[in-house]
């Protein structure tokens, strides 16, 4: 291996370590730019990497270059893009569409329990972890949604109007996203019209889904039902604040059973 690349691993571990002293210390800000720094340098590795590899005889494809990156990664990436905790399903199909990989959802069913254990094992010891969206009630785990540990507690937490916030909110970063791509493919435009067909007003048939029209739609119901959602949702997270420990607040509170005196 070059030394170039041998040198970016040396600075990646190094960087790695500083992320998870600085979000243990709850200095998030030098968190997010220890991060930034570190995804440069994990970009500029996976290049110095590609010249190690045989010329191909065909060139690589989209989909073929997004599998070389662990299923962790995809699903962060897809998360990131949606900005709201989502279902397996709905994150494979955001990942397949806008970045050409081929993530089955079956797969994901045991990711949260796997990062869970990781966690507990040696807190803080990863940039990021995959974690679960909170009940506003019982500020436990809400069954099938995934979400990532460095989001704000209260974007986390799952209250009576959070479903369709979330979904207008997953529907105007979609459709920002899919905006500035050079064109929209099938899959692309299947995904925008999977989010248009169930807002008012985004589209009259998948033909004439556009999405500058979703954007416009979701935001104009997102003006109605945001604010109450967000005060639901920042009181649940002064709660959990106070009431759950850091493994908690990031996989949820487990009901326990409670003994009494008449039990025998």
């Amino acid at each position: 291996m070059p030394d170039s690349a041998e040198e970016l691993e040396q600075q990646i571990e190094v960087l790695r370590v500083a992320v998870r002293q600085a979000m243990a210390a709850g200095d998030r800000p030098r968190a997010r730019s220890l991060k930034a720094d570190l995804r440069a340098l994990q970009d500029a590795w996976e290049e110095a990497v590609e010249t190690l590899a045989p010329e191909e005889t065909t060139a690589p494809t989209q989909r073929d270059g997004a599998s070389i990156l662990p299923l962790r990664e995809q699903v962060h990436s897809a998360l990131t893009l949606l900005a709201v905790p989502a279902a397996p399903k709905l994150i494979a199909q955001v990942y397949n569409a806008c970045f050409g990989g081929d993530i089955n959802s079956a797969k994901l069913t045991s990711l949260r329990r796997d990062e869970e254990r990781s966690f507990r094992t040696a807190p803080f010891a990863r940039p990021y972890y995959l974690c679960a969206a909170l009940t506003a009630d019982r500020l436990a785990p809400v069954r099938g949604l995934l979400a990532i540990s460095t989001w704000q507690l209260d974007r986390r937490i799952v209250g009576p109007l959070s479903p369709r916030v979330d979904f207008l909110t997953a529907a105007v970063s979609i459709a920002e996203h899919i905006d500035r791509l050079p064109g929209i493919d099938r899959n692309a435009a299947r995904l925008l019209w999977l989010f248009a067909e169930n807002i008012p007003g985004a589209a009259d048939g998948i033909g004439s889904t556009k999405p500058d029209t979703v954007i416009r739609a979701a935001r104009s119901e997102l003006l109605t039902h945001q604010p109450v959602d967000r005060s639901h949702r920042e009181a649940a997270a002064r709660r959990a604040r106070t009431q759950l420990d850091d493994a908690d607040q990031l996989f949820g509170s487990h009901l326990r059973s409670v003994r009494t005196g008449t039990d025998s």
